[in-house]
């Protein structure tokens, strides 16, 4: 929450619970197609209930006003900060199963990420209203964007111009051609 409470948020992701169902049918199918496994499904559907419930409860994603912040795990914890002046793209991902549960796969991509083995630094599933989310925080992206570039054009116009600087570059190089060949 230290991070957070310095920042002011925008927008927290709200998850869909349907995601649950899709993670046993996953893990579900990854049993079956194993073959070995099968005797396994069972115990799975049990288990699995308890632990993609507990999963979900854990994931959440936050949007403030300079990063989008992401926490993930059960018994692995993962925060993450990105910010958002380092984000390249925001992706969609969905499979005909997930297309048919009405889930999305939201992935982050930063400059750092994009050519790592996975290809993106973070995916969340499940996320409600996944577009519309994702249109906030690239909306949010370009703003800042937009305040840096003018933010950083303004000292340029107070400063000399560039015309001016070259021609004092051009005076201060004659006067020391000038010198050296008096010293001749």
């Amino acid at each position: 929450m230290d991070c957070m409470s310095k920042a002011r948020i925008l927008k927290e992701a709200e998850f869909d619970p349907k995601v649950c169902s899709y993670w046993l049918l996953a893990g579900g199918f990854i049993l079956l197609v194993t073959v070995v496994c099968i005797p396994l499904i069972p115990i799975w559907i049990l288990v699995g209930l308890i632990i993609t419930r507990k999963y979900l409860e854990h994931m959440s994603c936050t949007l403030t006003e300079k990063s989008l912040i992401v926490r993930k795990g059960l018994l692995n914890r993962i925060e993450k900060t990105v910010p958002l002046e380092k984000i390249t793209d925001l992706a969609l991902k969905q499979g005909p199963i997930m297309r048919a549960m009405g889930l999305h796969t939201l992935t982050i991509e930063t400059a750092g990420s994009s050519g790592s083995a996975g290809g993106a630094l973070v995916g969340l599933t499940g996320i409600v209203d996944v577009i519309e989310f994702r249109n906030q925080v690239l909306a949010q992206r370009d703003l800042l964007e937009d305040r840096k570039s003018h933010a950083g054009a303004a000292p340029a116009a107070t400063g000399p111009s560039d015309a001016t600087v070259l021609e004092e570059i051009r005076d201060t190089l004659q006067r020391i051609e000038q010198h050296m060949a008096s010293k001749d």
